[in-house]
């Protein structure tokens, strides 16, 4: 009866102390979104939190709040804290360089979303800017003919609008009938809609009635410019105003009739951030090889352009 009983209760024993030893090895993710004011950022570190808690893994969701120093004294905490993975929404891997190899060097993986390459991180999630950008630009300048003149919105400190900015240069370099008129540079991360309405109210009322055309290089830059463009009395149709990004309030823009947002190009941002921690689940927990999810330093995904056509198929009911 004892060996019968020792049979019967060491399996349980054993399968409670298995229990307990995963309860005490739960998984450690660390996400480190740039700038949560910035509804992309927020899209990305959230759904990547929201996929990271439904596998059962603990998460701690740290907002950088634009700030450089900040971003980089946030990796070095869960770099110190020993966290088993870490997510980076639209981080800045040059300027935390130093942080991201003390992450590799401590074993601990990183994964980027929308934040470029880094030899420190196993890769960077992102849509091809590249395309993005000539997606944009040459909307634009097809709804103008290839011929006019337009006013521009920029932000050289991310990589991703910068790239898509410069693909705006050449394809204007090459449709010489289209004339940057002006462009506006944002500065400031902390108050970029400060920043942006000061810069383009400016802009806008140096320039009224010169222009056929707004590149603004994120939508969130867009509804900016659209709200003072409204405040001007202009309407939809008086000029074209093309961004990048998509999203609820952007596809609410598009088809609202008083909005003179007219097309942006659509970036999955909570698919791409649930696709950087089921990479991780597939690369940290069970153990496949990093080039089965990807070969190179990015895992791309599909950018699509949305406008009066096509915006119907995302807006909710």
């Amino acid at each position: 009866m004892r060996k019968l009983i020792s049979t019967l209760v060491l399996p349980v024993a054993a399968t409670a102390l298995m229990l307990g030893a995963s309860a005490a090895h739960a998984f450690e993710l660390g996400i480190v979104a740039f700038q949560m004011s910035s509804e992309t950022h927020a899209r990305v570190a959230n759904a990547a939190a929201a996929e990271a808690k439904a596998k059962g893994w603990n998460v701690t969701l740290l907002n950088s709040e634009g700030s450089l120093p900040k971003h980089a004294e946030q990796l070095d905490t869960l770099v110190n804290r020993k966290v088993d993975a870490i997510v980076v929404a639209m981080g800045k891997p040059v300027e935390a360089d130093a942080q991201l190899q003390a992450a590799k060097e401590h074993g601990i993986p990183v994964i980027g979303v929308m934040s470029g390459a880094s030899p420190h991180m196993l890769f960077d999630v992102e849509s091809n800017e590249y395309t993005v950008g000539a997606d944009a630009a040459l909307y634009l300048l097809g709804q103008l003919g290839y011929r006019g003149n337009i006013i521009t919105a920029r932000f050289e400190n991310n990589s991703g609008t910068r790239i898509r900015g410069k693909v705006l240069d050449v394809v204007i370099s090459e449709n010489t009938a289209v004339k940057e008129l002006a462009k506006f540079s944002m500065a400031r991360t902390q108050s970029w809609r400060d920043d942006v309405r000061n810069g383009m109210r400016a802009l806008l009322m140096q320039n009224q009635g010169k222009f056929q055309g707004i590149w603004a290089s994120f939508d969130g830059q867009a509804y900016v410019i659209d709200d003072l463009l409204q405040q001007s009395g202009m309407k939809k149709g008086d000029i074209t105003l093309v961004s990048i990004d998509g999203g609820p309030e952007t596809y609410r823009r598009i088809a609202d009739p008083q909005s003179l947002i007219t097309a942006t190009v659509m970036i999955p941002f909570e698919d791409m951030g649930k696709r950087a921690v089921d990479a991780l689940d597939s690369i940290v927990v069970k153990k496949q090889s990093k080039d089965s999810i990807t070969t190179g330093p990015y895992l791309f995904a599909n950018a699509v352009l949305v406008d009066k056509n096509n915006v119907q198929n995302y807006l909710k009911p």
